[in-house]
């Protein structure tokens, strides 16, 4: 009996490009107070911050439909209510440039881009949704108009595939769609599916989101894909996208205050190392993040615990596995296997190899 063939349309295959669409990853944590320049809550969400307010992240449970569980959400604590030409607020959704190669950008056959997402803001609206590179020389800005406050609507826009420029097919940043709450006249443009040089990020008339403390800005069902149609947002399982979240970030989180999570060897009387596999291959060589305090890290020796005189440190580091330096004082002793402990609820390891 003669095998069927499988006919492929626009709903089916994989068309998101971005991972964390939904919203489902958040190894950092699922709320932080204070936002950075950089990456800060959910996984995947690159906020860039300059100026005067404070804004609050977190991974809020309020969605457009039962298709969604998760979404992202940002909420004004400290107001700015004038920004200045350079300030700006904005999120920025980074793609790998291995991960984008088919789109063609910077050459004559680049392929046009459409990003859908769910989207709800008290503030109602223009906002800047733009497309733009790693070397910041090329931009195609569209505004996003929110119609109603406080009402989730669902946003499509295509972008022209960029002909010209720099686009990196490597492990670097493909490139990146960035979507803006404020931004500052400096960064404001016309462009409108034009690609252009100058930093053109947002319509002359971006409202400013951070005017008023309270405000709110959620985001979820985010799907960048080729062509020229918004297609069904596509769901894939949790562990498949913490995977692909795992990629740029892993995450090891203390469980208790006396959390054995590792053995070691004693390399010196001072210094145990231990491996650390990824889970999968990174995107390039990690760097770690402790959480900054010494007494959160503890080493057993025979039957005793002793707390580390220094957070944990690389010794050595791969895309694959990572040797860690746990350190102490003294009282190692050398080729012993010991146990490495999280000794604090708030302690954890990570290997950062962002974007």
């Amino acid at each position: 009996m003669p095998l069927s063939k499988i006919q492929l349309s626009s709903s089916t295959g994989r068309r998101r490009l971005n991972p964390n669409g939904a919203m489902l990853v958040s190894q950092r944590a699922t709320t932080k107070a204070t936002l950075t320049d950089g990456y800060n809550c959910l996984d995947r969400v690159f906020t860039y911050k300059s100026h005067d307010g404070v804004v609050e992240e977190s991974q809020s449970t309020d969605t457009p439909n039962s298709d969604f569980y998760n979404s992202l959400k940002h909420r004004v604590t400290t107001a700015d209510t004038s920004i200045a030409a350079t300030q700006y607020h904005s999120l920025s959704f980074r793609l790998e440039g291995k991960s984008v190669t088919q789109l063609g950008f910077g050459t004559s056959g680049a392929k046009k881009v459409t990003v859908s997402f769910w989207v709800k803001s008290s503030v109602a609206g223009a906002y800047g949704a733009a497309l733009r590179n790693l070397a910041s020389n090329r931009f195609n800005q569209a505004t996003m108009t929110i119609n109603s406050a406080d009402t989730w609507e669902k946003k499509s826009i295509t972008y022209t595939g960029d002909t010209g420029g720099t686009w990196p097919k490597d492990n670097s940043e493909g490139f990146h769609f960035q979507l803006s709450m404020a931004m500052g006249v400096s960064y404001q443009g016309t462009s409108a599916d034009t690609w252009v040089s100058t930093i053109d990020v947002a319509p002359s008339n971006q409202v400013n989101w951070l005017a008023t403390v309270g405000n709110t800005f959620y985001l979820t069902g985010l799907q960048i894909e080729e062509g020229s149609t918004a297609t069904e947002f596509e769901h894939r399982s949790f562990a498949e996208e913490l995977s692909l979240c795992q990629r740029y970030y892993y995450r090891i989180n203390s469980v208790g205050t006396s959390d054995e999570r590792k053995t070691g060897f004693s390399r010196t009387t001072t210094t145990c190392w231990a491996d650390y596999t990824m889970p999968v291959t990174m995107n390039h060589n990690p760097v770690l993040e402790t959480s900054g305090t010494a007494s959160h890290y503890a080493i057993n020796i025979s039957s005793s615990t002793t707390t580390c005189s220094a957070v944990p440190a690389i010794n050595s580091s791969g895309v694959e596995a990572v040797m860690v330096a746990w350190y102490l004082s003294s009282g190692l002793t050398q080729r012993d296997a010991n146990g490495l402990r999280f000794a604090n609820a708030n302690a954890f390891l990570a290997f950062e190899s962002e974007l």
